[in-house]
């Protein structure tokens, strides 16, 4: 494995260094724009779902059941992207899961029924899910080979792409048809995943944490670093056994109840806006577009935040403020108060999740990352149809508080494991 020789080169100072480092670079970038592309797609289509549930002619719990197609894809799809990774390699399964996501987007606007959207979405859920899994596996193994902690930034290009196409579907939406402009995305996801898929497929993932010695590597003493790597999996593994895995399922919970909001305010913001607050289109558009803003800025100074406060801090603060955005932005009466609360919301929730899978990957190594993200996404995709099944049963910004109900409860878990500080990077030198 050239590439897992250069990386153990690069990392003891030795000779091939700067061409490791150019070869991780190119990986970071690529898995970057594959993070943004993600974000892009999904809020291309989520800022034209009040179009189609005009166009389909939906109520709000059909439009939930129809958006429940979205959560049972992605789930059957992340209970089997693990396997697929091991087999095929992470980075071959995220380039393929970006075409299916890429072509399934073009789907929803040729329905005309809820029963057709709900089963066009199980095929967009699918390829949803798997990419997610797929780039979180290759950004964890990344991260390891760089020893520095740059998945936030990961998380923000998701963000900022999120914001982009949230941005730009605010600007089409009053004269752009739905079916026009999601084939436009599509088009647009198989141009950039044809330019940056190649970066990823010519290399294998990095070594795992465990393969990287931690001095100069050179005859016993590399054989030293390595077997003591192996042993400290062994013992990470076995302490998982023993009593973290209760801790790593608090950390999930933590992501699920934060992303649960993230995925209601996708679905459900603009409707909100639209429906509740007789927003124009292009204003409506533009609530999911203001919270992925924030929730970018917010994750951009993540690591800044983080060594000034703290994890628990950071969580507790972040679960708080976002559980007072999204009671402004569900309640509030005028459209600017509520896009104030969207905003404040997104500022609140940004590092939330990033810092629920590393906490949970540090107290379990990889499978602990494995586990809070996949509940972590299960929230956002669990939410959507939530929102819709609350929304009918009582009204829509009843159903919207749940997300601050829930950050909340994001706080008080955070509290509780104020004394489990592993991973912490405000005290990672």
């Amino acid at each position: 494995m050239p590439l897992l020789n250069k990386v153990r080169t690069a990392v003891s100072g030795g000779p091939g260094g700067d061409t490791a480092s150019l070869s991780l670079t190119r990986l970071r970038v690529a898995l970057t724009l594959f993070f943004a592309l993600d974000g892009f797609l999904f809020a291309g289509w989520v800022v034209r779902i009040p179009a189609i549930k005009q166009q389909t002619g939906a109520s709000a719990g059909d439009l939930g059941l129809a958006l429940l197609g979205v959560s049972a894809g992605a789930v059957v799809t992340m209970t089997l992207t693990g396997r697929l990774c091991r087999r095929y390699g992470s980075h071959a399964v995220t380039v393929a899961t970006a075409v299916l996501l890429s072509l399934s987007l073009a789907l929803p606007p040729l329905t005309r029924s809820p029963l057709a959207l709900g089963l066009v979405l199980l095929v967009f859920g699918a390829a949803y899910g798997g990419i997610n899994v797929a780039m979180n596996s290759a950004a964890v193994d990344l991260v390891a080979a760089l020893r520095r902690p740059v998945m936030p930034s990961f998380h923000a290009a998701f963000s900022l792409g999120g914001m982009l196409g949230a941005g730009l579907g605010g600007l089409v939406a009053a004269g752009l048809s739905p079916t026009a402009h999601l084939l436009c995305l599509t088009a647009a996801g198989l141009v950039l995943t044809a330019v940056a898929g190649p970066v990823l497929l010519r290399h294998p993932s990095p070594a795992p944490p465990e393969s990287l010695p931690t001095r100069p590597a050179g005859g016993a003493r590399s054989g030293e670093a390595r077997s003591g790597g192996a042993r400290s999996g062994q013992a990470r593994s076995g302490g998982a056994r023993s009593g973290a895995r209760g801790t790593v399922l608090v950390f999930g919970v933590i992501a699920l109840c934060t992303a649960y909001g993230e995925g209601a305010l996708a679905d459900w913001g603009a409707l909100h806006l639209a429906q509740d607050l007789h927003a124009h289109p292009g204003v409506a558009a533009a609530g999911y577009s203001l919270f992925a803003l924030t929730m970018t800025a917010g994750r951009l100074s993540g690591t800044a935040l983080l060594e000034r406060l703290g994890q628990t801090r950071t969580l507790v603060a972040g679960g708080l403020t976002a559980a007072a955005g999204m009671l402004l932005g569900a309640l509030a009466p005028t459209v600017w108060a509520a896009l104030l609360g969207f905003a404040v919301t997104g500022l609140g929730l940004a590092n939330i999740f990033p810092v629920a899978v590393a906490r949970a990957g540090a107290v379990a190594g990889p499978s602990g990352v494995a586990t809070a993200s996949t509940l972590g996404y299960g929230g956002m995709l669990l939410g959507p149809p939530s929102i819709g099944f609350l929304a009918d049963w009582f009204s829509l910004p009843v159903a919207l508080t749940t997300v601050a109900v829930l950050a909340a409860g994001a706080a008080a878990m955070g509290l509780a494991t104020r004394g489990n500080r592993a991973g912490d990077p405000a005290r990672t030198t």
